[in-house]
Parts: structure tokens; sequence; C-alpha cells
């Protein structure tokens, strides 16, 4: 099943990549996005794939020449871990932003059922029980 849950979110992530849109029948209807972790200051939890698509309008509108690329993919059983690097230019202020993030992904029934996002790979492996 680990296999599985790496290639449902490398597909969430190309298809994301390629159309800026995400497969409403890849995530369960409880789907909870918590980014608490991050104290994000708009909102820390988006629920089902209607929160998701209203948090990812509001991230892009705040981007010119938006890109994000997997680093890697870190199965963790039932949970996987996405490294992530993202650039871009701040539409409000201009600014070039190059940074790394990560996603821990939580996967039920062949469905993602929780994202909780982190400022760093060490923080969302440690969260997933894997080592560094």
């Amino acid at each position: 099943m680990s296999q599985e849950n790496v290639d449902l979110v490398r597909r969430l992530y190309e298809h994301f990549e390629a159309t800026r849109e995400f497969l409403a029948e890849d995530f369960r209807p409880d789907f909870v996005m918590d980014l608490s972790k991050i104290a994000w200051p708009e909102q820390p939890t988006y629920h089902g794939v209607e929160g998701v698509r209203e948090f990812i309008a509001a991230w892009l509108d705040a981007w010119d020449d938006y890109h994000q690329e997997i680093k890697a993919l870190h199965d963790a059983d039932d949970k996987v871990v996405a490294t992530m690097y993202m650039r871009g230019r701040s539409r409000a202020t201009g600014l070039a932003v190059d940074m790394h993030f990560a996603h821990l992904w939580f996967v039920r029934d062949g469905q993602l059922a929780r994202m909780e996002g982190y400022g760093g790979p060490s923080e969302a492996l440690e969260a997933a029980g894997l080592p560094e």
C-alpha cells in the first residue's frame, strides 16, 4: 500500500503543476488541510476539497511566476512526506521568493485524509516518525 500512497501524492502534485487544479476524487470528504504548524496567518485549517481550492486560489493570486517542484517523497506507511521547493515573485511587493517546505500527507482507504504543512523537511519527517 505504501507505494500506492507515494504514487497518489506524486500524481496530486504533477496534476496541480500541469493544471493548477486538484482531482476531487483523490480527497476524502472529511479531508483537513492543517497549516497551524507554520502559524499560517489567514486561517489555520481548511476543510474538504473546496477548502483546498479556496486556499490555492488565494495562494496563487499572491504570486507572479509561481513554480513548485517535488524534491523528494518519503514513504511512511499510511503517511507520505513531500519535501518541496517553490519560487515565485510576490505580486504585492515584487520580491522574489525561493523556499523549501514540506507537506505530511495522511492516506486512508486510497484517498487523502489530511495534510499538515511544515516550514521544512526535518519537522515533517520527525512528525512522520522518519529519520532525517
